[in-house]
């Protein structure tokens, strides 16, 4: 029997319905680890299950966004979405959203693996700027830093953390293709 290593793929509209329930367990295990992706505490596999199919499949489906998944043993264990519908104004940039690794799959290079992949999906679509937004001193910080993203700013007070209790800053980073 072959390994196989792990790697990272665009997920179509029907590779969504197939990997739901992988999906569903990151993004509830990740929440439950602390992870600051707009969720709270407790996250249920109905909510997360919508996300996935009525939030991110419909936007796939038009285009407005692209989603990558990294497997593992044939096991979704990671995501990060590119958004590609801006304004009017802004048909240059791209936004990374919801970069999301399961905990125990995390320092492994899926992370980087990922944000590769989304960043060459951003040139691909002729994209120059690509923003992002982190909770700041976040271990996700040093990843984007290590792709190239530069921080522009930091807003105190942006977001709840997933238990509830306490407020924290969001970094607002960038980086050119």
């Amino acid at each position: 029997m072959t390994h196989q290593p792990p790697f990272v793929s665009r997920l179509t509209p029907s590779d969504i319905d197939e990997n739901l329930t992988d999906l569903c367990r990151v993004l509830v295990d990740s929440v439950a680890d602390g992870a600051a992706i707009s969720f709270m505490m407790p996250l249920d596999q109905e909510t997360a299950a919508r996300f996935w199919a009525d939030d991110v499949k419909p936007a796939v489906e038009k285009g407005e966004r692209h989603l990558f998944g990294a497997f593992a043993k044939g096991r979704l264990i990671g995501t990060v979405q590119l958004l590609l519908s801006m304004p009017p104004n802004q048909p240059h940039r791209a936004e990374i959203s919801k970069m999301i690794v399961h905990p125990m799959a995390r320092r492994q290079g899926l992370g980087k693996a990922l944000m590769s992949e989304a960043l060459a999906a951003a040139q691909d679509e002729g994209k120059t700027l690509v923003t992002l937004d982190t909770r700041t001193g976040d271990v996700s910080e040093s990843l984007y830093k290590s792709v190239g993203f530069e921080p522009a700013g930091i807003i105190p007070d942006f977001a709840f953390d997933p238990d509830g209790q306490s407020r924290h800053a969001t970094t607002y980073m960038y980086r050119y293709l």
